[in-house]
């Protein structure tokens, strides 16, 4: 069991495979932090860590001492207004307007395995000795209202994941302004700052910034995740680097409002804070009721943010993405909707359909405008029913003639809207996002449905299972464009007015686990005008998500290249798209297009029908190729090589390594071509330096030790003048020759 508790000196110590967490319980009752790091060894007390001394100018929690302050002291879990002036956790609001609590240690359990969170996605285990779980009940006597704080220790990684809840005993109701789910104080101050930040059509590129006093916070107020901030942030040490060095990461499996705070003080101690975002957040909770906050995964490494993403990765692949498809190679898919828009009839989607089944594709998938009166964006969302004049033999009758054609059927849905002019609308004007008498804005021409309504889920569920019930769908595209604003609800009273946007969140988790359960065979991809809502919470529900819009090669090359910092090459959804590309109007080969598609869940996003011979020639060759090593691809070692954020940006390289080191897949991609340039090196990493290797196309071997030591020369192509020389790739296949 890798939690330990010191019964004589109260304290906790969390170990994982390379890591530790120790904290105690202070003489106040409460929680205190002592260390968080690398391993170290269990021993009967570490009180020697918990440092108590007189500062000038600061207040004290016991009349008489002088020395015990929790301005100073580091915490677990800290409270509003006890002599902590940095930024709470936790704020209740109580009926007498206080907003002072006192929550006192009252007893703990350590058990194996890992507890559910009900109504929320988290982390799972496949077998109890995977982890441990310590749950600490804390009670607040005067308001009779419990804590609970759960720490689960994943022994083979190293991996702490945290989550809070609330339950009121008492008799009066309080209203929580502030819950976050995890609050860690560190040593000091001597830290960078990592965040995944953009917004459409660039999103999650890597952002650094060395802490300073105060506050210092990511965040979002749209009513998803957001494409503007991710729920992720790093701190990792000055000389830490991809390689080597200490990093902390924390991750927030949610995918609603968020904040991800770090708050340096005068002392120079680190907090981090990590939950749903408080702004705009209320929550009442009467008696007997429980407010439970979604879970925060925090992962140490000492091999730096490499050695951070491959656990990230590792856990997210196997103990969060859940379904027959966890484990299974994804299809290698085709989409119509860069091809055809909303212009497209049932000839039109076989043509492409037929073509793509000769190229070796294994999906089709439709897209938007299938539906109600879809021949553009300002009509019909929420009128889940077929087009006729488009699809004469519905979606039934087309899925069964791409079935016959040998390929698996896909489909797109938007269930979270709603367009003005539709029948849903016109029956249930109430069912929006709204204040009423207020303005009301829209996005993309649509508008939000109020999923903290029981009614509305209900409704979207039968409407969306009556048609994966007729047709042979074997995956399901859940889109979502549009960001919550004027949020309210005509159902929830005033009191509950600032629930709105949790409770929408939860109403989509709802709907997720109920399509699921009915049909578990359906493959799931989340999208939210591209990758406005990647995050852990989507994960838990579909395995993949669209990681954006933007489909341009060079562009995705930061785009991906952040994302992967948490999320394993098994949940980025990657196409090979049309050129000129649809949102930047680049220019690149079909090559590097492919190229760069491949480190990911690779597709098609254009009209193959108009294609020349040589190109779809070529097309067959990259599908040939993701299929054979899809399952390295997936489920490999992903490593970092070089970053597009760093240096000029003119070169990004990384690589996958099978788990016996035996295999391995590494690209290297230049924007722009330079003149009379030195000669440049790709350095491997991940190999066992004593196998010798072949690269497919090099007359030689290589030494595991040769390729990651000395390197490899990048050989410049000789491009014939039609051929483009800027926006070029190199792909590497290595195997073990023994």
């Amino acid at each position: 069991m890798p939690i330990f508790f010191n019964k004589h000196s109260k304290e906790f110590h969390l170990q994982g495979k390379d890591n530790s967490y120790i904290f105690t319980i202070l003489k106040n009752n409460q929680l205190g932090s002592l260390y968080y790091g690398k391993r170290v060894r269990q021993r009967e007390s570490f009180e020697h860590l918990l440092r108590m001394e007189k500062r000038g100018m600061t207040a004290y929690v016991f009349e008489g001492d002088s020395t015990f302050s929790l301005d100073i002291v580091k915490q677990e879990y800290p409270a509003y207004g006890t002599t902590d002036f940095r930024e709470p956790a936790y704020q209740i609001l109580q009926e007498d307007g206080s907003r002072i609590t006192n929550f006192e240690y009252r007893s703990h359990k350590i058990y194996e395995g890992k507890p559910k969170l009900k109504g929320l996605p988290a982390t799972y285990v496949n077998k109890d000795e995977e982890a441990a779980t310590l749950e600490i009940t804390l009670y607040d006597e005067l308001i009779h209202v419990e804590l609970k704080l759960l720490y689960t220790v994943f022994e083979h990684l190293n991996v702490i994941t945290r989550s809070a809840a609330f339950i009121n005993h008492g008799n009066e109701n309080i209203h929580i302004t502030r819950a976050m789910s995890a609050s860690v104080d560190l040593f000091d101050a001597d830290f960078e700052m990592i965040q995944l930040s953009g917004a459409w059509a660039r999103e999650r590129h890597v952002f650094r910034r060395r802490l300073a006093p105060g506050i210092q916070s990511i965040s979002s107020t749209r009513g998803t995740s957001s494409a503007q901030q991710n729920p992720f942030l790093a701190l990792k040490r000055m000389d830490a680097n991809e390689f080597q060095g200490e990093v902390f990461g924390f991750s927030l499996v949610y995918s609603g409002n968020f904040l991800a705070q770090v708050e340096v003080d005068s002392y120079d101690v680190t907090r981090v804070t990590m939950g749903i975002n408080p702004f705009d957040f209320g929550w009442l909770l009467k008696k007997g009721e429980c407010f439970q906050t979604p879970e925060v995964v925090m992962v140490y490494s000492d091999q730096g943010l490499n050695g951070m993403s491959q656990t990230y990765h590792q856990l997210y692949r196997k103990n969060l993405v859940r379904g027959v498809w966890r484990d299974k190679v994804r299809p290698v898919l085709i989409n119509n909707w860069e091809a055809t828009y909303f212009k497209f009839n049932e000839e039109k989607i076989l043509d492409i359909a037929k073509t793509a089944k000769k190229l070796g594709i294994e999906l089709f998938v439709l897209d938007d405008g299938w539906f109600g009166k879809r021949n553009n964006d300002k009509t019909s969302l929420g009128d889940w029913f077929v087009n006729k004049e488009k699809l004469p033999n519905g979606i039934s009758g087309l899925a069964k003639k791409i079935k016959k054609l040998g390929m698996d059927f896909g489909l797109w849905f938007e269930p979270e809207m709603v367009s003005k002019e539709s029948q849903l609308y016109h029956q249930h004007p109430d069912w929006l996002i709204h204040v009423p008498n207020r303005r009301l804005s829209h996005g993309r021409n649509q508008f939000v449905l109020d999923f903290s309504r029981s009614d509305v889920v209900d409704h979207l569920y039968n409407a969306m299972s009556k048609i994966l019930r007729e047709a042979r769908v074997s995956y399901v595209k859940w889109d979502m464009n549009r960001n919550m604003t004027e949020i309210g609800s005509a159902v929830l009273p005033a009191e509950r007015s600032m629930e709105v946007a949790h409770r929408y969140i939860l109403g989509v988790y709802d709907l997720y686990e109920r399509l699921i359960n009915e049909f578990p065979h359906i493959l799931f991809e989340s999208c939210a005008s591209g990758g406005a809502r990647f995050d852990p919470g989507m994960l838990y529900y579909a395995p993949q998500t669209w990681t954006s819009d933007d489909t341009d090669a060079i562009e995705r090359l930061k785009i991906q290249y952040g994302t992967s910092f948490v999320y394993p090459l098994s949940s980025m959804g990657a196409h090979v798209s049309a050129v000129p590309n649809h949102q930047v109007h680049r220019y690149t080969s079909l090559k590097t297009r492919a190229d760069v598609a491949y480190f990911g869940v690779f597709g098609y996003e254009l009209d193959i029908t108009k294609l020349s011979h040589e190109e779809k020639e070529e097309i067959k060759k990259q599908v040939a190729f993701y299929k054979g090593n899809r399952e390295l691809l997936l489920n490999g070692t992903f490593y970092r090589l070089i970053s597009p954020f760093e240096g000029d940006g003119n070169v990004t390289s990384w690589m996958v390594v099978s788990e016996d080191k035996k295999e391995a897949i590494a690209a290297y991609y230049q924007v722009l071509n330079q003149p009379n340039s030195g000669f440049k090196r790709i350095y491997f990493e991940g190999l066992d330096k004593d196998l010798e290797y072949r690269i497919e196309g090099l007359p030689r071997t290589y030494y595991g030790d040769e390729l990651m030591y000395i390197g490899l020369d990048i050989e410049k192509k000789n491009a014939r003048k039609e051929e483009l020389l800027d926006f070029q790739s190199w792909i590497y296949k290595i195997k073990a020759v023994h």
